[in-house]
């Protein structure tokens, strides 16, 4: 594996800022790791190569001229396969939409675009969305980069294959009930689903409209924050969108300070039906944000004891309109 994709976007970002690397040869990088274990892992389900090495190539070009470009500019990215891209297929890991091209383009794809980042492709995932494994995909399953005989989770199990396996540094996933961040814990790998609204979901197929929200998969929180920071913001055409300004949360995850944040903690989700694994990293995180100046808040939310059945008949329901 060369060497240049163990570093993270940033990391990227900086050598290709400085001229150190090229655009074109780091997507290359990237199209080679992909042909060489994509084939054991299954993340991809479309790899547009022509095009990825297209925007690398403009990249570079503005660079050599001087133009001012967004910092993430020239870093690879792969989308989960139920973000829709104009001219690339989007089937949502289902044969019934097989080879069809969208004649348009997801907002946070119009956004990538913009901003330069080559789309190396499509990612498996669960068909439509519904599952937690991507083993329910109609062009078959996705497998754990770490051990190909587990799951890589889901229903994103395919961005995040991707990017922990060094596919890629950055992937857009979706998240309804899991479907990014149990993806990122199976995987080694950080995921976040953002506040609803904070991410257009215009071009975004549904699966339950009341849950879904884009966000980001990479490899480390500061990738996380900056990916964020690009795909946020207020759009006129997801009349669910947040018009609210974005945080400067790249800012934020660098000082290491968190002087002002009120952070609440659920008196319902400390109780039994946790691994002791699982409680002893979250107070950890918990003691790391007090240090930081964060204030702690404990919230009483007693009707958390129905949230689980609420959410097994809202999201069937909307699935079933969608």
């Amino acid at each position: 594996m060369n060497s240049i994709l163990q570093l993270s976007a940033l990391e990227l970002a900086q050598k290709l800022s400085a001229g150190e690397l090229t655009s074109v040869e780091l997507t290359q990088a990237c199209l080679d790791r992909i042909a060489a274990v994509d084939d054991k892992v299954h993340a991809f389900l479309h790899v547009d190569a022509e095009g990825a090495l297209e925007t690398a190539h403009k990249v570079d070009e503005a660079r050599s001229q001087g133009q001012e470009l967004h910092p993430l500019a020239g870093i690879p990215i792969a989308v989960k396969d139920n973000i829709v891209t104009r001219g690339i297929p989007t089937t949502c890991a289902s044969k019934i939409l097989e080879g069809w091209l969208p004649p348009y383009d997801a907002t946070v794809v119009t956004t990538l675009k913009k901003a330069m980042l080559p789309i190396v492709g499509k990612t498996n995932m669960d068909e439509f969305a519904m599952g937690s494994s991507t083993e329910h995909s109609a062009f078959g399953p996705t497998h754990n980069p770490w051990d190909l005989d587990r799951i890589p989770g889901g229903s994103g199990g395919g961005s995040a294959a991707a990017v922990g396996s060094f596919m890629v540094p950055l992937a857009l996933g979706s998240d309804t009930g899991g479907s990014i961040r149990q993806p990122a814990a199976v995987t080694g790998t950080v995921g976040v689903k953002p506040t609803y609204g904070a991410v257009s979901r215009y071009g975004l197929v549904a699966m339950a409209s009341s849950l879904d929200q884009i966000g980001p998969v990479t490899r480390t929180l500061a990738d996380a924050a900056a990916l964020q920071e690009l795909i946020g913001g207020h759009d006129p055409a997801d009349s669910t969108s947040l018009d609210e300004p974005v945080a400067d949360l790249l800012e934020a995850v660098r000082s290491g300070k968190a002087e002002g944040l009120r952070v609440g903690i659920v008196k319902q989700l400390q109780s039994e039906g946790y691994q002791d694994g699982v409680v002893s990293t979250f107070n950890r995180v918990i003691d790391s944000l007090r240090e930081a100046g964060a204030e702690i808040v404990e919230v009483d939310c007693p009707s958390f004891e129905y949230a689980l059945s609420a959410y097994y008949l809202i999201m069937p329901a909307e699935v079933s309109s969608n």
